[in-house]
């Protein structure tokens, strides 16, 4: 892979949990783990996994429950969901494809296969050119080695303000408040205040330079927008 892909599993059960880690992990993933629906969710808005791997049956909220929850929220409707389940009859199956499920593994399963599907499932649901390097008017963001150059000149930026940059280039031209600008960088499930997206946004400009910066605009009443039309 060419950028280490991030899968959180939620399950109940730790020797579960910890079994399908070490198979991600050596099969180059990054793991995130929840006991629990509630749990999971919180890690979901804030960590924006890569796919979660959801196990049908928990105390409290069900996986199935919690899937829906998350295609039903135009923030998480798109991260993958691959449920993992001992459910094995059809209609249990269909009840779970239904609610946006993008494929179901029926325990016990192998770590060769669950790598395999997990595989399968992010191959159909990325992007295409989402880990390409993005250039705009001089302006080079790279997902990959996490640089930013600026007329071939490495610009040094923190961790959120390069989310922030990554965020604005993908979605340029558009107008975005404060408050949506939380939830899509920051996390919905982060609670801090709408002047933080400011200072940020401050020291976004300052690193760019004047040339670069004054491609983040303030829209007035609104929020900002990212555009290099000056």
């Amino acid at each position: 892979m060419s950028v280490e892909k991030r899968v959180l599993i939620v399950d109940d059960e730790a020797p579960i949990r910890e079994m399908i880690a070490v198979a991600l992990e050596m099969a180059g993933y990054t793991t995130l783990e929840a006991d629990n629906a509630t749990t999971a969710h919180a890690m979901i808005l804030d960590e924006q996994p890569d796919l979660v791997l959801l196990d049908w049956m928990m105390p409290g909220t069900s996986g199935i429950e919690l899937a829906k929850r998350l295609r039903n929220d135009t923030i998480t409707q798109d991260i993958p969901v691959i449920m993992l389940t001992a459910k094995a009859d059809e209609d249990n199956k269909i009840q779970g494809l239904e609610q946006g499920v993008d494929d179901y593994i029926t325990k016990p399963f192998s770590p060769r296969e669950l790598v395999a599907r997990l595989k399968a499932v992010l191959r159909r649901t990325t992007p295409q050119g989402q880990e390409d390097a993005i250039t705009l008017g001089g302006l080079t963001l790279d997902p990959v080695s996490h640089r930013v150059f600026g007329d071939d000149e490495s610009i040094e930026l923190g961790p959120t303000e390069f989310r922030l940059l990554q965020f604005f280039m993908t979605h340029k031209e558009r107008a975005y408040t404060r408050g949506q600008l939380l939830d899509m960088v920051w996390g919905g499930n982060v609670y801090v205040e709408e002047r933080t997206v400011d200072v940020h946004i401050r020291r976004l400009r300052k690193a760019l330079g004047e040339k670069f910066g004054a491609f983040v605009q303030t829209v007035r009443g609104t929020g900002y927008r990212f555009s290099t039309s000056i």
